[in-house]
């Protein structure tokens, strides 16, 4: 059995208070940018497309360095924000800034093949009975696109978890504040006769993500099942 020191326990806290605290902040506003991507014609939506996506195919020191130019405590948003107790830069909010920055192309993306795939024709019928466009969507489009937002979710949540460039970049490595899975490893990496633990945060992402997708997969199975398709 596998037993984790009280460090790699915090360690394992913080990283999972950092990815859920990036879902739960990322998971409204990747709807609606989803939503607007999957069914809305406008001037610049490649422009915005391109925007939305872009932190994919960036190195992610970058992203990293723009927020800490932007949120720093001496950046060009940071500095107003600081006087109001709002600091990102070298703590845990900026961590889930970070993850949120770097998981928000995978949400949404997940999002929109969802929306895409519901049949426009249910949503114009439920609109023909009465239902306002945010009560179609709400109750046709989003049971529909769950499971779809099921798994860009927890897409979301495993990539917080496994999320190192932007996140050192922007808060640092700092124990009990900032190290999460990914710089607990690498700070055991620089360390001797440390290959143990580094196997055992190594396991412990492993199983994480495993029945994380695992769970998005069996989800996605039972609502087809549901439905009555075949599997």
């Amino acid at each position: 059995m596998m037993i984790l020191s009280p460090e790699e326990i915090e360690v394992l806290k913080l990283s999972c208070k950092v990815a859920a605290a990036c879902l739960v902040f990322s998971l409204i506003p990747a709807t609606l940018v989803a939503w607007v991507l999957a069914r809305k014609e406008f001037w610049g939506k490649s422009l915005f497309e391109t925007l939305v996506f872009l932190p994919l195919v960036l190195p992610p020191v970058v992203p990293g360095y723009l927020l800490l130019q932007l949120f720093g405590n001496r950046g060009l948003l940071g500095q107003y924000l600081a006087p109001f107790g709002l600091e990102f830069a070298f703590n845990w909010k900026g961590a889930v800034l970070a993850s949120a920055v770097m998981g928000f192309p995978l949400l949404v993306q997940s999002i929109r093949l969802a929306i895409e795939l519901v049949d426009q024709r249910l949503e114009l019928a439920a609109k023909t009975l009465g239902a306002s466009s945010f009560g179609a969507f709400m109750q046709v489009t989003l049971p529909l696109a769950s499971s779809g937002i099921l798994v860009g979710a927890i897409l979301c949540f495993c990539r917080s978890l496994g999320e190192f460039g932007a996140t050192i970049t922007f808060v640092g490595n700092i124990a009990g504040e900032t190290r999460t899975l990914p710089l607990a490893m690498y700070s055991l990496m620089q360390q001797p006769d440390t290959e143990a633990a580094v196997w055992r945060l190594i396991i412990l992402s492993l199983s994480v993500a495993f029945f994380a997708l695992w769970f998005a997969q069996w989800f996605n199975r039972y609502q087809k099942n549901k439905r009555g398709y075949s599997t």
